[in-house]
């Protein structure tokens, strides 16, 4: 993946947000409060201005919860959303379920309207991101950790 497509799928993100309004008002900006110990995962040669560590293989970005919007990882841009390729080849939008706890549109999803020019952007950016060699095993891994907590949050629910 070069810096020239993530420059593309940044751009495809650029002015749509997951509610027409700010949904940061919701929860005081839960997914914006970071530390040194919380992150959002960086996809596959994705670089950021902001601090990086690794974690079980994968590389984070680190932040204080104050960047400047436009050097946002993918992560964060894509939040509480994931692109997830479904049994028939297609893109979904899906609720990113690590988001659980932190996230309050993720647990009233059945209840919001949520902004459908965002979830096409995010749509076609999953597609870019599954066609790219570099990107399509991250995708996949992430994509099955996303139906792994899913259904262990059904089952606990009972």
């Amino acid at each position: 993946m070069t810096a020239k497509k993530y420059e593309r799928i940044y751009k495809m993100l650029e002015n749509v947000t997951p509610l027409r309004a700010d949904c940061g008002v919701i929860c005081n900006k839960n997914c914006c409060k970071g530390d040194e110990n919380t992150g959002m995962l960086l996809f596959p040669f994705e670089e950021t201005a902001l601090t990086v560590k690794e974690e079980n293989g994968l590389r984070v970005a680190v932040c204080d919860g104050t960047c400047l919007r436009n050097e946002r990882p993918l992560s964060c841009r894509l939040f509480p959303f994931f692109p997830v390729m479904n049994s028939e080849g297609d893109i979904e939008a899906v609720i990113d379920a690590r988001g659980y706890g932190i996230c309050p549109l993720t647990e009233h999803q059945s209840e919001i309207k949520f902004n459908r020019r965002f979830l096409r952007s995010v749509r076609r950016v999953g597609r870019i991101l599954y066609r790219d060699e570099d990107t399509f095993p991250f995708m996949k891994k992430i994509s099955e950790e996303i139906e792994f907590q899913k259904e262990l949050i059904e089952k606990l629910r009972g």
